[in-house]
């Protein structure tokens, strides 16, 4: 058979079912990724499965989102991972080592291999090939433990790329201009391939770039060949032994097509609030620009942190623009100071930061009231930054030094009529530092487990009873991500181990009062709109919704991971048949689904709901396996079953 490269790595990994696209298929996963917001209650997860260590062939935790330590709770989190992964033979990345997707990059990453991650970012490893996947962290944990990854077959988009990227334009713009084609939906359901004679004129971190921010298209993952420029990145990386070629099979065919002449590529701008509000830069230049923020999640390699240096080499940062740096990993800054641009930097009036995601989760460096921040970040939900009605824009390290010089919103390319474009070659060999991993040793393995008082129990959930009856607690529009279910931020992300206390904020954002709402109803159903759960991997806002007593949730499309965590914490996830039936239903409605565990147990896919005087109909699109455990009430349960019959 002719097989895209993306058929191929699935090929390999294939463990049930077929590769049919939209069937249900089981992926044997290699790699498993943990982040310090997720992999707390992920640990929790793991360890309720009385499991004595890891089964996935390297697991890591890397601790990156929760660095402010304002109170006991995030260090003791953080000593919790650390003894935990000891005892466990898991990685552990410490505090202020990196941004897990820099650093598993740098020191794990391996073509061809599968990666499951509690973060939706993870698909970034395509910048040295593996098909990477986000999902939420009841999933990561039981990959974990060896069990597959079940997730409904993805088509693949494969993407011709032709050409060069012209002077102050960078791979930023690559993605930018695919969300700009495709909004945050276009390729829900969908492996992202590029191929093409313009693939070698990126480099591995250019890559990362692209692929990490697919998750915003909506993508599953995706994927780049494993070239020359990959070899060139891990011999540099001193792992030039994990390198294979890779490629899609000559003949091969996609399910779609696109093409995008790397060349014709022009400066973008997310414009708030959404990755998918793309302009070209030329578009809303002149607007005044009060914060800019270069790296974190997104674009904080070597790469881009030496075209910023290089770009303000002799400059200062405009007197009314505060610039921050946010290094992807301590190896990314290192190998920046080794190569001056730490220096140039700081001369240019940059506030250098720890290593880790940062403003980007909320995790401090809010713009003021009614600021505009410029940031490399991959998203700009409204009030994700950590202020209320703000103004983030996304863009490339270029637009976002320019704007920094300039204190306004300015196109790069106008900096060319002052200097020449810096274009940035990677170190042939970098410098290399995994003093901050802690590898798993069999002496580790007799660590004791240590737990402060923020780390609770995983609380136990009844079954699915025969018929529920339930109230509308809130209904909400297209769109809303889950920021907006359960908010990040300093205040409520060391809340994370603590099921209880974070269940306080599940809305906040949208509707302050539905907390203390939802507080008198015996159980609760929400509506949604298109594209319900957009955005992080966060479980929290499925299981913290759960925990409130939510039931069902109704609407008119669900997003990928936030459908799979329903369903891993017995919340029913229906959608309209009719999608003028979600005009019919108000906040306060009670509606009533007769026999619904019969109708789960015979696999109906048609569940009527009674709203008041009339009878609407959903469906119910989910796999055999997925209905057996939202009837356990949930997939922890049924799982923990499961391994004590085995």
């Amino acid at each position: 058979m002719t097989l895209n490269l993306t058929q191929k790595i699935l090929t390999e990994h294939l463990v049930e079912g077929r590769l049919v696209p939209g069937e249900e298929i089981g992926l044997c996963i290699d790699h498993t990724l943990l982040q310090d917001a997720t992999g707390t209650m992920a640990m929790l997860e793991f360890e309720a499965l009385g499991l004595n260590r890891v089964k996935a062939q390297l697991s890591a935790q890397y601790v990156d989102h929760n660095l402010l330590q304002t109170d006991f709770k995030n260090a003791d989190d953080h000593r919790y991972l650390q003894t935990a992964c000891a005892r466990y033979g898991i990685h552990f990345s410490r505090p202020g080592n990196g941004i897990s997707h820099q650093v598993h990059m740098e020191r794990f990453g391996r073509p061809g291999l599968t990666m499951l991650g509690a973060d939706s970012h993870t698909p970034g490893a395509a910048g040295v090939s593996m098909l990477a996947i986000g999902a939420g962290g009841l999933d990561v944990a039981m990959a974990m433990a060896g069990l597959p990854y079940y997730l409904p077959c993805p088509k693949v988009l494969g993407v011709r790329l032709s050409g060069q990227l012209p002077d102050w334009v960078s791979a930023k713009d690559v993605i930018l201009e695919l969300l700009r084609r495709y909004d945050v939906k276009g390729c829900v359901g969908k492996v992202i391939e590029y191929y093409g004679p313009g693939v070698v004129t990126l480099s591995a971190t250019d890559r990362e770039t692209i692929g990490n921010m697919g998750t915003e298209l909506g993508a599953t993952s995706s994927i780049f060949p494993s070239d020359g420029r990959t070899r060139e990145y891990l011999l540099a990386q001193k792992r030039g032994s994990a390198w294979r070629e890779l490629k899609a099979a000559a003949g091969c065919d996609y399910d779609e097509h696109a093409e995008l002449d790397l060349a014709k590529v022009e400066p973008l701008i997310a414009c708030p609030s959404s990755p998918g509000n793309v302009k070209t830069v030329r578009e809303v230049a002149g607007l005044k620009a009060d914060q800019v923020i270069i790296g974190s999640s997104v674009n904080s390699s070597y790469r881009d942190l030496m075209v910023t240096a290089r770009i303000i080499e002799g400059r200062h940062a405009h007197p009314d623009t505060s610039l921050h740096i946010n290094p992807g990993s301590r190896q990314v800054l290192e190998n920046v100071a080794d190569s001056g641009g730490v220096m140039a930097l700081l001369l240019a009036g940059a506030r250098i930061h720890q290593s880790g995601c940062l403003g980007c989760i909320g995790m401090g460096q809010a713009p003021g009231t009614g600021q505009v921040s410029l940031r490399t970040f991959p998203r700009n939900f409204p009030g994700r930054s950590g202020t209320k009605g703000d103004q983030v824009y996304l863009c490339s390290p270029e637009t976002a030094v320019a704007a920094a010089i300039k204190g306004v919103i300015t196109d790069p390319r106008d900096l060319g009529q002052e200097m020449a474009y810096p274009r940035i070659k990677d170190p042939e060999s970098y410098v290399v530092d995994e003093s901050s991993i802690i590898f798993p040793t069999e002496a580790l393995r007799q660590t004791e487990v240590k737990r402060g008082p923020n780390i609770q129990p995983f609380p136990e959930f009844d079954p699915l009873p025969e018929a529920i009856e339930a109230t509308v607690a809130i209904k909400v529009g297209d769109n809303l991500s889950t920021d907006g279910i359960m908010p990040a931020g300093s205040e409520i992300l060391p809340l994370r181990s603590n099921i209880a206390a974070i269940s306080e904020y599940v809305f906040h954002q949208v509707d302050p009062g539905f907390v203390g709402r939802i507080k008198a109803l015996e159980q609760a159903v929400v509506i949604g709109g298109d594209n319900y759960g957009q955005g992080s991997s966060r479980e929290h806002a499925a299981l913290a919704p759960r925990y409130l007593g939510v039931r069902a949730k109704i609407a008119k499309s669900f997003a990928r991971i936030h459908k799979a965590n329903l369903c891993n914490f017995g919340i029913v996830p229906l959608t309209f048949k009719n999608p003028q039936d979600y005009e019919v239903i108000q906040d306060g409605d009670r509606l009533v689904f007769h026999d619904l565990r019969k109708r789960l147990e015979r696999g109906d896919s048609e569940i009527p709901v009674r709203v008041g005087g009339r009878e609407i109909l959903t469906l119910l699109e989910v796999s055999e396996r997925q209905r057996q455990h939202l009837l356990a009430g949930g997939t922890l349960g049924y799982i923990k079953t499961e391994l004590a019959n085995r």
